[in-house]
């Protein structure tokens, strides 16, 4: 699945943390990172990605306690770099990983923090 106009974000919440999240084209959310204390940091996180998102070794499909899948992205020593959204199928969530090994290399980001 092509996502000609994928893009990272990075935006900040109330409690001055730093996250980043990968849109599709349509503008919906298919991964997103974990708080960081430091813009820095996540800029790090979003470079992690780019790099790990061709080696399909790091990505790891998971379920939700109720049944929906999604996905995880790791760097090399198995830490989270971000999860994914839920999805109602495990081949959408596999379309999913396919758009973000393909797109997330190339995307640019928005700062929005």
């Amino acid at each position: 699945m092509s996502m000609p106009n994928p893009k990272f974000q990075i935006y900040s919440d109330t409690n001055d943390q730093y996250y980043f999240r990968l849109l599709n084209e349509s503008g919906e959310i298919i991964l997103q990172s974990e708080g960081y204390s430091a813009k820095f940091s996540c800029e790090n996180g979003i470079r992690s990605v780019k790099t790990e998102a061709v080696n399909q070794a790091r990505f790891e499909n998971k379920t939700t306690p109720s049944g929906r899948p999604y996905f995880i992205l790791k760097a090399a020593n198995y830490e989270i770099i971000a999860s994914s959204e839920t999805y109602s199928s495990e081949s959408n969530r596999d379309i999913a990983i396919a758009s973000v090994m393909a797109n997330a290399p190339i995307a640019p980001v928005e700062d929005l923090a």
